[in-house]
């Protein structure tokens, strides 16, 4: 089902394809020219990596002057920040029609939330490694993943409140949650670990948390 729901976030956003020598150029509005320039950069690392890409090196493949680009990004690294949001977007959006179409358990919400993050980690390929290697260290990176952290801890705190403790799941065991979800996903990614297993272990780990937050006492 996450494979399916991967494949229509991929595909249901509008393509922009690069202007071609000897054809009639449409003026693109300026998402429209964003969208262009993110598919572009994508499809570049897909098939060389991420070290051929380059804003000099986007500009030739888009068929735009260089300006236009550093106007979109500014730098490298601000390219590699975009195209990390724009992963998170798609990602956020398998995770979210994955919830929304479970069943109303506790086991339900915990293996979907565990099958979706593993299998969104494994499907990045070859692109999103190479994206976060080349953002290493860098504040871009730190900003956007932060971010990105905090934004699925809340969605998670969310979907499990309703069958937590009175107190609901603590922040520290959310955060613990996300290491877990992090580290079993790269196991798989690697082989470590089979994709089943990084779902069920972390399954398994949200059910725990849930499950131990009942016996924090009420303060009231």
């Amino acid at each position: 089902m996450v494979s399916y729901l991967w494949y229509i976030a991929m595909s249901t956003l509008p393509k922009i394809p690069p202007a071609s020598k000897g054809s009639v150029r449409r003026r693109l509005s300026r998402d429209e020219r964003l969208r262009q320039l993110l598919d572009v950069s994508w499809q570049l690392i897909r098939t060389e990596g991420t070290d051929a890409l380059t804003l000099g090196r986007l500009a030739d493949e888009a068929g735009v002057t260089k300006p236009v680009v550093y106007d979109h990004f500014g730098t490298r690294n601000g390219l590699l920040a975009a195209l990390y949001q724009d992963f998170d977007v798609r990602q956020t959006a398998v995770i979210d029609a994955a919830i929304a179409g479970s069943k109303a358990t506790l086991q339900d919400k915990a293996r979907v939330i565990a099958g979706s993050y593993v299998e969104c980690v494994l499907t990045q390929g070859r692109e999103m490694p190479g994206v976060l290697a080349a953002l290493s260290g860098s504040p871009e990176l730190a900003v956007i993943k932060r971010q990105y952290q905090q934004a699925f801890i809340e969605k998670c705190r969310r979907i499990l409140e309703p069958f937590a403790g009175a107190r609901g799941v603590s922040m520290a065991s959310l955060w613990a949650m996300l290491g877990a979800a992090e580290g079993l996903s790269q196991a798989a990614a690697v082989g470590d670990l089979s994709e089943e297993q990084a779902r069920d272990e972390l399954a398994q780990t949200i059910l725990a948390m849930v499950e131990r937050s009942k016996l924090t006492p009420d303060s009231n």
